[in-house]
């Protein structure tokens, strides 16, 4: 992937691409707008292509009015960017993958999550296979952009901006386009103006369970449409509801999903964060760099389902990884030597948890006890990642 120059290596997204396309005659990448979908599918297949569909072209629209007339004829890869602006061919796209021998593969690229999910899973039911994808990761770019990838965020021309009036520049303009532009033309009704009120309230709560009432208040509206509106968020991929881990013990366990802007560059520039000095002394700091470290681990660790936990008398952990019956989990501590604590003892023991990484921005790995490691952020750029030691 080369852009403003620069080439960064993302051979691993191309690779599990590839392989799903040579499983599966469907496959659905989704991520957010602008995080390299596009760039990473033009890899595989030249835009000038006959079988490229790029939905935002009027004249690719055009070509879809009749979906299985300029479809059924296509052979070998076909690719069909921003498909949530015609759901209506998912049904044809499930006709043409039940041919006997069909001879084409279909790429097709969402920057929705919400109703884009639920249509392609009851259209396309047992034929689709979904690969999300985020913007960079410190695996693609290297353990020593930590800061500027936490500080700019995720999004390839934010990140890759000449400067940080330029980033900052560029993340404005994203929010302003999503809201004013993107959203409506997904079918949204929402004023732009409430929206964009909301999510600033949001990057306020970054990190903190779920409670509607408050924001409801705040913005004079009922905590049906504090919902609805978080939920738009969620949809666009811009918000994150972790939800909470239920085990099977005697204590009162939080029942409220967590919320996180997803990419960091955008909560900075939500919250007012323009300088490295700003960000290193504002009160989300912790806030912050948790979330960022989620978003990077749930980017590269492997994992089925994600969760935090927490208990109504203070114990907690910030990110649980189900791997089919293991569960592995991650605390974010930013200090400089991470200790053992009360909280990570209890849900070690009540939670059953095969290992723990306590991740932390210094550069040493170490034991805290049995299956608890203080673990560097940047181990997240290398293969193998947090859990070295867990066999596969």
């Amino acid at each position: 992937m080369v852009l403003n120059s620069r080439m960064i290596d993302r051979s691993p997204l191309l690779s599990e691409m590839s392989a799903a396309l040579k499983r599966s005659r469907i496959v659905m990448l989704t991520g957010p707008r602008q995080c390299g979908k596009t760039t990473l599918a033009r890899e595989l297949l030249d835009e000038s292509s006959v079988n490229y569909f790029d939905l935002e072209d009027p004249t690719s629209l055009a070509r879809l009015d009749e979906p299985m007339t300029a479809l059924r004829p296509l052979k070998g890869l076909v690719v069909i960017d921003e498909v949530q602006r015609r759901s209506e061919l998912f049904p044809a796209l499930r006709v043409l993958a039940d041919r006997k021998s069909s001879p084409a593969r279909f790429l097709i690229l969402g920057s929705a999550s919400g109703d884009l999910m639920r249509q392609s899973s009851e259209s396309l039911a047992g034929r689709v296979e979904h690969v999300a994808i985020s913007g960079f990761t410190l695996r693609d770019l290297g353990a020593t952009e930590e800061n500027t990838l936490w500080r700019r965020g995720a999004f390839p021309r934010a990140y890759l901006a000449s400067s940080e009036k330029d980033s900052i520049t560029w993340r404005k303009n994203f929010i302003n386009t999503l809201l004013e532009r993107d959203l409506p033309q997904w079918g949204v009704r929402v004023p732009a103006v409430a929206l964009q009120r909301f999510w600033t309230m949001l990057a306020h709560y970054h990190g903190q369970t779920w409670n509607a009432a408050e924001p409801a208040r705040a913005l004079g509206v009922s905590e049906s449409t504090t919902r609805r509106y978080l939920d738009l968020l969620s949809d666009a991929l811009m918000v994150r509801q972790l939800q909470p881990w239920h085990a099977n013990i005697a204590k009162r366990q939080v029942k409220s999903p967590k919320i996180y802007v997803r990419d960091s560059g955008l909560l900075h520039q939500l919250l007012g964060i323009t300088t490295e000095k700003a960000l290193l002394s504002h009160p989300k700091l912790g806030a912050s760099w948790e979330g960022f470290v989620i978003e990077q681990v749930l980017a590269t660790e492997p994992h089925d389902e994600a969760f935090f936990w927490g208990t109504q008398q203070g114990a907690e952990i910030d990110l649980i990884l189900r791997r089919g019956d293991r569960l592995l989990a991650v605390e974010c501590k930013r200090t400089d030597a991470p200790r053992m604590t009360p909280s990570l003892r209890i849900a070690t023991t009540d939670l059953e948890l095969e290992r723990v990484a306590v991740v932390y921005p210094g550069t040493r790995r170490y034991s805290l006890a049995d299956n608890v490691e203080a673990v560097p952020l940047a181990a997240l750029a290398e293969r193998g990642g947090l859990f070295k030691t867990v066999s596969e």
